[in-house]
């Protein structure tokens, strides 16, 4: 891989992100245990927006004499929209199915993301969108129904996973909504991102009469927002800036094998037959769309 070409830096741009929102999945169900899930996704939000502006103020105190384009005009309304559906919505909707939803299984449920990602490029913003990428989500979509059958449907025991699909719509929607503001700081992106949604959601929690939760509890809580949310959006806008959208939710299609196994690891999840099938079939899906060739013009 040449790694001075723009593809091969947004290719490592994007694994980076789904690593390390993929091993967030985990971490945050078993904080449920001990923080409502609306106060949970404030909490991780506004400490991945807290620790990116440190992260920018100790960048701009070292490298005073570097330039980069900021934010301005209509960038605002694209930042407005993509927090609305990625900062408030997406991350209330994927603590709630969590806490109904086993951690391994919501990690492979969360391979939708990229695929409605891609289909979203296509259909709103018209990136070239083949064949290729419709047959693997549809893999994906495929091997969801799979990890999330419980064999009995009912409302009750699909509200877990109809939860996090609406959550990856969300994150879909603003992934292509974060798009077209990339080539503007990353930074200053996910920074203001993380603490609108942080202050928001954490308000509306206490609001609806949540305490905050002890430091025992927030300190890790902390941690784990601005590493699976914080730099992991950071390195998903320098992703999107170098491959799109499609391309770059293709690639974050990952982060729910890396949450997958880091539950099966720490023994939150026994690794059963159908988890087994459900992963693979999702592999398989995930395999197609990675070797989807840039060059492939809009077939559809």
């Amino acid at each position: 891989m040449n790694l001075n070409s723009s593809r091969s830096r947004g290719t490592i741009y994007a694994l980076l992100a789904a690593f390390l929102f993929g091993a967030s999945t985990p971490a945050a169900k078993h904080l449920l245990n001990g923080i409502n899930p609306w106060l949970l996704a404030g909490v991780l939000y506004l400490a991945s927006g807290i620790g990116l502006l440190i992260l920018r103020l100790l960048i701009t105190y070292f490298q005073r004499d570097s330039k980069t384009a900021g934010l301005h005009g209509t960038d605002w309304k694209w930042l407005a929209f993509a927090t609305c559906f990625g900062g408030l919505v997406a991350p209330v909707l994927l603590m709630a199915g969590l806490n109904r939803t086993d951690s391994a299984t919501a990690s492979l449920l969360l391979n939708l993301e990229g695929f409605f990602t891609a289909i979203l490029a296509w259909v709103l913003f018209k990136e070239p969108f083949s064949k290729q990428v419709l047959a693997g989500g549809l893999v994906i979509l495929a091997g969801g129904i799979i990890v999330s059958w419980t064999g009995i449907p009912s409302l009750i025991q699909f509200s877990g996973p109809i939860l996090i699909i609406g959550a990856c719509l969300g994150w879909a929607l603003d992934n292509n909504f974060t798009n077209r503001i990339a080539a503007s700081d990353a930074l200053q992106i996910a920074m203001v991102k993380g603490l609108f949604s942080g202050i928001v959601n954490i308000s509306i929690a206490l609001k609806l009469g949540q305490s905050l939760p002890p430091l025992s509890i927030l300190a890790p809580t902390s941690l784990v927002g601005f590493l699976g949310y914080g730099v992991s959006l950071l390195f998903f806008v320098l992703a999107l800036r170098h491959i799109g959208a499609a391309r770059s939710g293709t690639y974050f299609s990952l982060a729910p094998f890396v949450g997958a196994g880091v539950s099966v690891v720490s023994g939150m999840m026994p690794l059963n037959r159908q988890l087994l099938i459900g992963g693979l079939v999702m592999g398989i899906g995930v395999t197609i769309l990675l070797m989807e060739k840039r060059k492939d013009v809009n077939l559809i």
